[in-house]
């Protein structure tokens, strides 16, 4: 009988497993989809919002992928962690800076986001936010604290990023101003001991030439 008892037992324990692993699944799906309701209900019934797919990525980080404000709201109201990591280093603050999901980014910030934290080129949200021309969400950054001058595993800061990287147009001119205003050093160079104002000459960007040279860049 002792023995039937805990049998009975586990397996009551793992019908419970099986069924929080379904309903955290059902989760990060709803997520990803935007589906309010179903996010709500998920939360309301007590689904493990840190619960990860096969790719490490939570019901969060699955809204944020999707740019699903209102799922991603409900989330971290709820009390997802805007830090958490998938498999290749993305949280949903990183990935919210990097590709201008502002309205997600904010509500990171405002609960908790690590500034410092990195991608897994060793980069800020801010050096991927400056390379793809998100001039607003690179204010955001700055305004938050996000070290200017912090080199990637590349070599490169979010200002050599924005003039390699970019393409000399209106956005990465507005971001260069940006960054230089907020003290990013115009003379930091890359690797191979190439300056900012070099990079810019050697790709024509006469109004980012301009700005650097006014900012000290030699």
């Amino acid at each position: 009988m002792a023995l039937l008892g805990r049998g009975f037992a586990l397996a009551i324990l793992m019908g419970l497993t099986m069924g929080g692993t379904a309903m955290a699944n059902d989760l990060i799906t709803a997520a990803g989809q935007g589906d309010v309701a179903a996010v709500t209900a998920g939360i309301v019934a007590g689904a493990d919002l840190e619960a990860r797919d096969a790719n490490g990525v939570t019901a969060l980080l699955a809204a944020t992928h999707a740019n699903r404000v209102e799922a991603a709201s409900l989330l971290i109201e709820a009390g997802a962690d805007v830090n958490a990591k998938d498999a290749i280093s993305d949280s949903p603050y990183l990935y919210a800076g990097a590709r201008g999901h502002l309205e997600i980014l904010k509500l990171t910030l405002a609960h908790g986001a690590d500034t410092a934290s990195v991608n897994r080129y060793g980069g800020t949200a801010l050096i991927p936010a400056a390379e793809r021309g998100h001039v607003e969400t690179v204010a955001t950054l700055i305004a938050a604290g996000v070290d200017v001058d912090h080199v990637n595993r590349l070599g490169w800061t979010a200002l050599l990023e924005a003039i390699i990287l970019g393409d000399g147009g209106s956005r990465h001119v507005a971001i260069v101003k940006l960054l230089l205003e907020a003290g990013a050093d115009p003379n930091l160079s890359d690797r191979d001991d190439v300056s900012p104002l070099a990079h810019a000459r050697n790709r024509g960007y006469a109004e980012m030439v301009q700005l650097l040279q006014q900012a000290g860049g030699r």
